[in-house]
């Protein structure tokens, strides 16, 4: 799916309620900033013109020290003016910061968002237990309605930005915060970790998919359905990957119940792998399972030596996994 913002990740192209507030704000500071900048430059190169041509040079050579009057009023002007301005600036930012602390109606749905080094987590949370389930680095929400997010850590500080959708909110061990954010049309909205956080902060990246609420409810649907049963050639794989992956990762409907790594049940439904360091093709999850640590080192998921022959069925039981 496009992104509909051209630049990954841009701060000053809004695509909802909460992030249109921030940008406008964002293009107003930024405005304010280069014309107080402007005028300074241009006044100091006034004054230094104008001091230069009142000059009278002695026949020695050196200019007379001179006192003019006036000089007080200019930086009573300029006191005055910046004080406005800083005034203004801050008037107006705590008026956003009281208008985005809340969403403008009830919101469409609760995502906890976990943290980890270096992979993010989503579950979607409901009131009817069988309605829970866990994606990884790819989260999607339906369009024109508000999400309320629960951010915490399973290890450091962490930072959950998506720049079009709305502001920066801090993943702190021990402590749960919450936020909110929209989207006002379908599309890719790119997302980063903005708090450095290790060896692999870089590449802690993630997607958010923006969809009208049919799509992101046959989505949901098909998300909460345990894994197909692997039959044929296949369950060789699924045997394979209970036994050397199974430790660590999740496939619903099947004997892996691993919580360090991310859930995999329909690993082929997302884009890209690895917190979207690479997309999810048959040559990129080939390269990830064989050699992780080339990929991103320091990474949690350990390299297994494996086989060919067992690589390739564990690839292929992965593709199915759709």
């Amino acid at each position: 799916m496009p992104t509909p913002a051209s630049p990954p990740m841009n701060y000053l192209q809004a695509f909802g309620d909460k992030a249109e507030a921030i940008a406008l704000l964002t293009w107003a500071m930024l405005v304010l900033s280069i014309a107080v900048v402007a005028i300074i430059a241009l006044l100091t190169a006034a004054g230094v013109a104008l001091r230069r041509s009142r000059l009278a040079v002695e026949d020695t050579g050196r200019a007379p020290i001179q006192r003019p009057s006036g000089g007080l009023s200019w930086i009573t002007v300029g006191v005055a003016v910046s004080t406005l301005a800083l005034v203004g600036s801050m008037a107006w930012n705590a008026y956003t910061m009281a208008a985005i602390n809340r969403p403008p109606r009830a919101p469409a749905l609760t995502i906890e968002v976990i943290g980890h080094q270096w992979w993010w987590q989503f579950r979607y949370l409901s009131d009817d237990p069988t309605q829970i389930f866990d994606t990884a680095n790819e989260a999607h929400i339906p369009t024109g309605a508000p999400v309320r997010i629960l951010v915490r850590s399973e290890d450091v500080i962490h930072s959950f930005w998506i720049p079009a959708l709305g502001d920066k909110l801090d993943l702190i061990p021990g402590q749960t915060n919450a936020s909110w954010f929209e989207a006002n049309r379908p599309g890719a909205y790119r997302g980063q970790c903005a708090e450095y956080c290790g060896r692999q902060h870089a590449h802690m990246a993630l997607t958010v998919v923006a969809q009208t609420p049919e799509a992101f409810h046959a989505w949901r649907a098909a998300q909460l359905r345990p894994a197909q049963r692997a039959t044929g050639d296949l369950e060789n794989g699924e045997a394979l990957f209970g036994a050397r992956c199974g430790a660590c990762h999740t496939v619903r409907g099947t004997l892996a119940g691993g919580v360090f790594g991310p859930d995999l049940t329909h690993l082929m439904s997302r884009g890209a792998i690895a917190a979207d360091t690479l997309q999810n093709t048959t040559a990129t999850l080939t390269g990830w399972i064989a050699d992780p640590q080339r990929i991103k080192p320091g990474a949690k998921m350990p390299t297994l030596e494996l086989p060919g022959t067992e690589l390739t069925k564990i690839r292929s039981y992965l593709q199915s996994l759709k």
